[in-house]
Formats: structure tokens, sequence, C-alpha cells
């Protein structure tokens, strides 16, 4: 599935739901199919700057692709992380370089956050973008 593919199945899947409160269930059901993270790759480095929660974060680059695998302590942080994990892993950095990420806005999430958690958000896509940069 192409990155333009899974970001409308993302909006497709999102608006199924009418309420927020719904969503967010469908946020928290994404984060409990996460992958279990290693206790042992909860570090320091691994951990996103700038979310309330606690996220983890961890890229392994294989055959030109970027594979990421996340954590977070909080039910619904995880649920954002899991979403963005979703959709930009297994693309190359220069995919997710050169992407917006625009399907954030377009399912509404960053509006209906609270401002800590839009600000872990942007955190976690500024994170993402930047380990797609190579910094």
């Amino acid at each position: 599935m192409s990155l333009q593919e899974a970001k409308a199945t993302v909006v497709e899947d999102f608006s199924m739901f009418d309420e927020w409160l719904d969503k967010y269930e469908y946020l928290i059901s994404l984060g409990k199919e996460l992958e279990p993270f290693p206790e042992e790759r909860k570090t320091e480095d691994r951990l996103i700057k700038g979310c309330q929660s606690r996220v983890w974060l961890d890229c392994e680059e294989r055959e030109g692709k970027l594979f990421f695998a996340a954590d977070s302590d909080a039910l619904i942080t995880k649920g954002i992380i899991s979403l963005l994990v979703k959709v930009y892993s297994g693309r190359s950095r220069q995919e997710i370089a050169a992407d917006d990420f625009s399907f954030v806005e377009e399912i509404g999430l960053r509006e209906n956050l609270s401002p800590t958690r839009a600000g872990g958000l942007a955190a976690m896509i500024t994170t993402i973008k930047r380990i797609a940069d190579g910094k």
C-alpha cells in the first residue's frame, strides 16, 4: 500500500465515527495493537522530547526503508504514536521527509486534542521527520 493509500485509509477509518469520544476509543484500540516494545529499549535516547506523556520511538533501517517501533505510558498518546507508526513504518526516508502529514489535519486530530497532547503530536511528527532526514 502506498503512503497516499495508507493516509486515505486512516481518513476513511476516522470518518466512520461522528463523535470524538468514539474516535478517542478508536485511537486507544490502535494503541493496543502496537507490537510489544521491550523494556530494555525504553531508554532516554528513545524518548520523544516535548510530550507530556512518556513516548518512546525506535527506528531501524532495512533495505532502504525505515521501520518504527513505539510505546507510551498513556492510552491516547499510545494510540496517536501507533497511528503514525502504522502510516510511516516501512517507508523510505525520502517518502517520509517529503510528506506533509496533512492527514492529521484531515481527521481533525490536532484540533480535538488538549494543548499538551497537540504539542506531543507535533513533537512525534518532528521526531519522525528528523529521523527520516537522518538527523
